[in-house]
């Protein structure tokens, strides 16, 4: 996966989607072409496809019309059909009418009093899908500084801003996911970053979308004296709430850790207990380290084969293979993302870049 890095100093929605969609237009149509082709691959029919986009474009433009703007605006410039870039920010929702996903990503956050949040994720996925992702800094409308890594056409994912907010996000599976299309969790997650100036804001802004998707936002923040963290489970169902444990840490891979919400988890992926346990065990180990030697400790001395480091078998179908395709820490008190195209061994010999 290679990384593309844009600074836009445009603070209207409508402006900024228009200088994306123009600077990077052979990515988003790119992007919005490999999902098309991956739905249809996983069985979702085209005009299943374009309904969930609408409907999730409907109920995006309701809950956060800024985004909505933006959207229309990127797929405008970049001369793609408005639907077919909605179908990418409404990835997820698409998703939950095909068969749970196996893999995806393993999130840990330490916090506590007198220190600074510490964070690292894993993003997997298909390769095949991502061939270019994009590291992006702007200005929201509400005047915080934003930085996030996302998809070419899905509005955000991990990012911090600089009010000292951070975010991961991980995808989840639950038995009240359906077609009806609601906020894109993608959108929840971006709208947290340009607004929140808390986890308590963000906690607010969270469950005030009606989604149609399961999802677990972990946001973080740190203010100088103490730094707090919680996991938001969304799902139809309703929000959980995960706190950090008595040491500080707050793990999370795919699967509900909320009482309620777990009795209606179908998720599928066995190895999203393992990669949990495999956080835990090496809890101690990450504690107190910069990124770099942090993701040399996830792997808990195991390097590739470490459970949360995911590399293609070529000999399964495609369908079948994952990638750890982005190792990323989040800092909330200088304002930046450490990033790293690959697994957490390849950073750690490599070491991660600062944005």
């Amino acid at each position: 996966m290679k990384l593309r890095t844009a600074l836009s100093r445009e603070t209207d929605a409508v402006a900024r989607g228009r200088e994306l969609g123009t600077a990077f237009a052979p990515q988003y149509a790119q992007t919005a072409a490999l999902y098309v082709a991956h739905f249809s691959e996983l069985g979702i029919g085209a005009r299943d496809v374009r309904t969930i986009a609408e409907r999730s474009r409907t109920a995006l433009e309701a809950w956060a019309p800024d985004l909505a703007a933006e959207s229309d605006a990127i797929a405008d410039a970049a001369g793609i059909e408005r639907w077919r870039l909605a179908a990418v920010g409404a990835r997820t929702e698409i998703l939950a009418v095909a068969p749970p996903r196996v893999g995806e990503c393993s999130t840990a956050v330490r916090v506590g009093a007198g220190v600074a949040a510490e964070s690292l994720q894993t993003w997997d996925w298909h390769d095949f899908l991502v061939p270019e992702a994009l590291l992006v800094e702007f200005r929201a409308t509400s005047g915080l500084d934003v930085k996030l890594f996302t998809e070419f056409g899905t509005p955000g994912k991990i990012g911090v801003n600089s009010a000292g907010v951070g975010l991961h996000f991980n995808i989840l599976s639950h038995e009240s996911d359906s077609a009806a299309g609601g906020v894109p969790v993608h959108a929840v997650a971006r709208r947290v970053l340009d607004e929140a100036r808390s986890v308590d804001d963000a906690h607010r802004i969270a469950a005030s979308a009606a989604v149609s998707a399961s999802t677990v936002l972990t946001v973080f923040d740190s203010n100088g004296s103490e730094s707090r963290a919680m996991a938001l489970e969304l799902s139809p169902a309703g929000m959980g709430v995960v706190e950090p444990g008595p040491d500080g840490w707050l793990f999370h891979t795919n699967h509900f850790l909320d009482p309620m919400l777990s009795e209606g988890d179908t998720m599928s992926d066995e190895t999203t207990a393992v990669r949990l346990a495999h956080l835990d065990g090496v809890r101690a180990e990450l504690t107190g380290l910069e990124p770099t030697a942090r993701a040399l400790a996830a792997c808990g001395g195991h390097g590739a084969a470490a459970e949360i480091c995911m590399t293609p078998d070529p000999t399964l179908p495609r369908l079948d293979q994952w990638a750890t395709l982005l190792t990323v820490a989040v800092d909330t008190e200088g304002f930046a993302l450490e990033v790293f195209p690959g697994r957490p061994d390849e950073a750690a010999a490599a070491g991660l870049a600062r944005f």
